[in-house]
């Protein structure tokens, strides 16, 4: 059985699974639909084509499918928000839906926090397991892999990709990718080195920690082209995680910023 409030408005056509509990004041439109045992608190609007699924928490004030920020977004276009599962959306969060050039779909993936303050734009692709400090902004088609972390007031470029378990330090200006296991920071944001934190609580292997020193030495420390290094560690690493961090920047679109330097990287 849910928990709506009497003040609560629920348009027509919306679908709201078990056990789900919405807040005074709150709006959910008609082609929205609600996973069981979410938590909508008051004064929050939901709106468009959203799915949201279980056991979310959406603390107040948020604003979720509401038109993108896009002024060839035309408010007949079929575009809709896709949210997971377990994921906590702290108040004052901006989501946005697709738009019909970016695919149509924004989807976001689940057990994420978004803290206060956070936007997610039209198009953005968020994995699961991520963390969003108060305040960043991820731009019109961002994708974000799992367990990345993005530190507060973060601004993130259109079309720029953040890897998986990499780091973005806070008050950053990222504008190009950031590959996987990576750590950045600066405005404009570059690659510091590597995600040793992150990388101890998530991977099991030591061993992977060590070959992704040896790979970072070679792409970003000894001075050869980096496309041609990655190339070289993709073909002849038999290391996954090595694997992912050459692919990742042999796809690049937007580059890779990174200064060389004499980093650290073995503490």
């Amino acid at each position: 059985m849910s928990n709506i409030h009497k003040t609560a408005i629920i348009e027509d056509g919306a679908k709201i699974g078990e056990n789900v509990t919405i807040g005074a004041f709150t709006i959910i439109g008609k082609d929205v639909e609600i996973g069981s045992g979410t938590i909508i608190d008051s004064h929050t609007v939901i709106a468009g084509k959203t799915t949201i699924g279980k056991n979310n928490h959406i603390f107040s004030h948020a604003s979720i499918g509401t038109f993108p920020q896009d002024l060839k977004f035309d408010p007949i276009d079929d575009v809709e928000l896709i949210i997971g599962d377990n994921n906590r959306i702290r108040e004052y969060t901006l989501f946005n839906p697709g738009t019909i050039g970016g695919g149509r779909v924004t989807k976001i993936g689940n057990n994420n926090l978004f803290m206060g303050y956070t936007h997610v734009a039209h198009d953005c692709q968020i994995g699961n397991n991520c963390i969003f400090a108060n305040g960043v902004t991820l731009a019109g088609h961002v994708e974000v892999d799992d367990f990345a972390v993005v530190g507060g007031l973060t601004p993130v470029h259109q079309f720029c990709k953040i890897g998986t378990q990499a780091m973005v330090g806070g008050a950053s200006a990222v504008a190009q990718d950031i590959p996987p296991f990576c750590l950045a920071e600066g405005n404009k944001a570059s690659i510091r080195g590597l995600n040793l934190v992150g990388l101890r609580r998530r991977l099991e292997n030591k061993e992977d920690i060590n070959e992704l020193k040896t790979a970072y030495k070679q792409l970003f420390l000894e001075g050869k082209p980096l496309q041609e290094v990655a190339n070289e560690l993709y073909n002849s690493s038999s290391n996954s995680c090595v694997k992912e961090l050459a692919e990742f920047i042999i796809n690049t679109k937007r580059g890779i910023p990174f200064i060389r330097k004499s980093e650290n990287i073995d503490e």
